[in-house]
């Protein structure tokens, strides 16, 4: 176990007790943005040592070997402890929203289905009923039916929904205040180079996994999925607190972390290869190659975890697995897009009525009350949902009836056609027919149920209970898209002779198919929410196993995309970004403005000037007054006051443990010693203390811009290589400094929002 010794090469004088590496060093504050150029440099160091080392003896080449396994490790954890976790989300979420409407009383730990698939009793025409599973009424008042057990089950189902909300929210504001909302935002910063402390830490993985299983249980409008990969990061960071390698280096924990939003993707959905393509789509900064082989490793193993566990019974890996495979048609794309243009057009109304609700939330007294405001919409939701059987069951049963074609033992309400008497054809491939009642029926509900999805997921989503947004946009997609299907499919039927249907349609022929309109519309909203493309078609088809419906999904999902980007470029993850302030610079935003390096330093015109040290002459004292007035991250070390040339950067926590160090380790450091900077100790006379020696923590190559280089230009470099400061020289003079707080608040102002909304350093 080595410490991050050595970062710096050592100085030829022995002597010198800072050559210890005290501990600490190169560490970062909370709320502070690291800086990557450092952190891979050291990382090359720490490689470079070991390697030099690794020919010494066996045991050492031994670590070496270990030590370049740890990244493998380390997803093989990962993998093994999301994917047990998604496994076991997944049982307790089913089980849990069966409670809510009745109970199984040969063994009461089984869900509904469970509990009829072990019962002797069920016929084909009612397999969800059997004997063995009773709902509330029939429980305790012996009566199945009529209006007594209907308004007690109604109320029991209101009350379950409460409670378990009302739980949910009291353990997250108790023990781990981080652990609400969704968490892809925070990731996306995260990864971005900025730190959290605690926001992936045990509490919030153990709180975020129990308070996820009730939330996701009160029949709320929101999903697993967003939360997943935030337990999958706090997994993530779990496990590089084992090895020094990821604990050390903030550079290399990333890359970990990245990792680990693959794999929780892929265990939300069962989709392996979407999840590596969100991560690197959606939420990952800086990916390289390797972690890209990380991220498929990691993600494989957490899939072949929850397949192992087999939550759904059914030892598939999907969600939503699709039976059909009916070709689509050219003409078919017109619906198609049109889905598109729905799904775009949804997920610029959610993005614009969210964000304002929530910044309502932070802006008024309701922030003030998360508990009730929990307990008010689960409520309302819980009382508006249970009439209507599509919204009183959980959202992802919903999405699979509503993916799911219309076979010959389909018993659902959306399957009641009118089957032909006379028709004597193989099971499998049924034509259109005309609707039945039934289906009509289903229609209403399915309206309804519609616009109920769209107002009431706008208010929950950002609550302080941890919520997800995929499965409820699917959601909403899927029955705008099951709609439409179902008007194609009669408008097919009943106008065969038209000249669009007249190619592909022979009356008593199966051709158009309502759950593949399902899954488009289902992808469309989704993209019109997240703005993701790839990844977003790859989850689709690995979600249901359709894989001849990629160009449906492909046109509905850059539709929606072109759809949603006229209205503004922002998807819900970074407009959260936004609204909380966070320091993340987007690499897809343009910066088109012509502003120079000069208009963003400070310095600024009417400022006092830059608080610098010089190489020699600052005392012990100067600098502690210089930390204790200022609260800069890091001050440039200058050769003198008079021709401030520049010799490089010094950050402010290596400083303050440099100094706390040596007044307690060396001898005769007091406040009046001189710090220096250089290698040979300056000429003092004899009179004065024993100087002190800072050269190790001092950074020689301190990233530098000249005064007239265009913004465009330092936001690409800030970007690219993820620094944090940068320095504005004009022919070697020091002139000023710009962070990357900076840089966010001038493209604030840029595009007129208020440059103070970005909070942190």
């Amino acid at each position: 176990h080595f410490h991050v010794a050595h970062i710096y090469p050592d100085s030829g004088n022995l002597m010198d007790f800072l050559d210890e590496p005290f501990p600490d060093v190169g560490t970062y504050e909370d709320f502070h943005t690291i800086d990557w150029l450092r952190e891979k440099s050291r990382d090359t160091d720490r490689h470079r040592k070991i390697t030099s080392k690794s020919k010494e003896s066996i045991w050492e080449l031994i670590k070496s070997l270990l030590d370049a396994w740890s990244g493998w490790v380390v997803m093989l954890l990962i993998g093994l402890l999301s994917g047990t976790l998604a496994g076991v989300i997944d049982l307790a979420v089913d089980w849990m929203t069966d409670l809510k409407e009745g109970v199984c009383l040969s063994a009461f730990w089984y869900s509904h289905e469970q509990c009829c698939w072990t019962s002797n009793e069920t016929t084909f025409d009612d397999r969800d009923k059997c004997p063995q599973w009773q709902k509330w009424a029939e429980l305790m008042t012996g009566h199945a039916e009529g209006a007594g057990a209907y308004v007690l089950n109604y109320f029991l189902y209101v009350l379950w929904a409460l409670l378990f909300s009302f739980l949910a929210v009291s353990l997250v504001r108790v023990f781990a205040p981080y652990a609400c909302g969704s968490g892809i935002p925070e990731i996306k910063t995260i990864l971005s180079g900025f730190i959290i402390r605690g926001y992936l830490g045990k509490w919030t993985l153990l709180i975020k996994t129990v308070t996820l299983v009730l939330a996701v249980s009160s029949g709320l409008s929101l999903g697993k999925e967003g939360p997943l990969v935030h337990v999958a990061c706090c997994c993530g960071n779990l496990f590089c607190s084992l090895f020094s390698k990821y604990s050390k280096n903030e550079g290399k924990r990333r890359e970990v972390l990245s990792a680990a939003a693959a794999a929780g993707v892929s265990v939300a959905f069962g989709a392996p290869i979407g999840g590596v393509l969100f991560s690197l789509e959606e939420v990952s900064y800086y990916f390289p190659l390797k972690t890209l082989w990380r991220s498929f490793f990691a993600a494989l193993v957490a899939a072949f975890t929850l397949r192992s566990i087999n939550p759904f019974g059914n030892s598939r890996l999907v969600l939503f697995y699709v039976e059909y495979h009916t070709p689509w048609y050219m003409a078919e794309l017109v619906p198609f897009i049109l889905l598109g243009v729905f799904g775009g057009l949804w997920g610029t109304l959610f993005i614009r009525a969210n964000i304002a609700w929530c910044r309502r939330r932070k802006t008024t007294q309701l922030g003030k009350y998360p508990v009730l405001e929990v307990i008010a919409v689960t409520g309302i939701t819980a009382v508006l949902a249970y009439p209507n059987p599509y919204t009183r069951r959980s959202t992802s049963e919903l999405i699979s009836e509503l993916f799911n074609d219309c076979g010959a033992l389909e018993s659902s309400q959306l399957c009641d056609y009118i089957n032909n008497p006379n028709m004597s054809r193989p099971v499998d491939d049924i034509p259109d027919r005309p609707a039945g009642p039934g289906v009509y029926n289903a229609l209403w509900q399915l309206a309804l149920a519609l616009i109920f999805k769209i107002v009431i997921t706008i208010f929950t989503f950002g609550m302080k209970i941890p919520s997800g947004l995929f499965i409820p946009s699917m959601a909403v997609g899927a029955i705008a898209g099951r709609i439409v299907g179902i008007a194609v499919e009669q408008m097919a039927y009943h106008h065969h002779d038209w000249i669009i249907f007249k190619n592909w349609c022979r009356p008593g022929a199966d051709c158009v198919t309502p759950g593949l309109y399902a899954m488009v519309g289902a992808a469309a909203c989704l993209g019109g929410v997240t703005r993701m493309t790839v990844s977003l078609v790859v989850i689709m088809f690995e979600l249901t196993g359709g894989l001849e419906y990629i160009v449906p999904l492909m046109a509905a999902a850059v539709t929606s995309k072109w759809v949603a980007d006229a209205f503004g470029k922002e998807g819900i993850y970074e407009s959260h970004i936004q609204l909380n302030g966070y320091p993340y610079l987007d690499v897809r935003d343009e910066f088109t403005h012509r502003t120079l390096a000069t208009d963003v330093m400070r310095p600024r015109r009417n400022d006092p000037p830059l608080a610098v040290l010089t190489q020699d002459s600052t005392t012990v004292e100067d600098v502690e007054t210089l930390i204790k007035d200022t609260d800069y991250n890091g001050f440039p070390v200058v050769v003198s006051r008079e021709s401030e040339r520049l010799i490089g950067f010094v950050q402010r926590r290596d400083l303050t443990l440099a100094i706390k160090n040596a007044r307690q380790k060396q001898d005769g450091v007091v406040s009046s010693s001189v710090v220096y900077f250089t290698e040979d100790a300056p000429q003092l006379p004899a009179s004065n203390p024993q100087p002190l020696k800072l050269r190790r923590i001092l950074n020689l190559s301190p990233f530098t811009v000249t005064d007239h280089t265009p913004m465009e230009t330092v936001v690409d470099i800030f970007r690219k290589l993820g620094l944090r400061q940068c320095l504005v020289t004009r022919s070697g003079r020091l002139l000023g400094i710009i962070t990357k707080k900076d840089v966010l608040r001038h493209m604030a102002q840029m595009m007129n929002q208020d440059p103070e909304s970005i909070m942190f350093n």
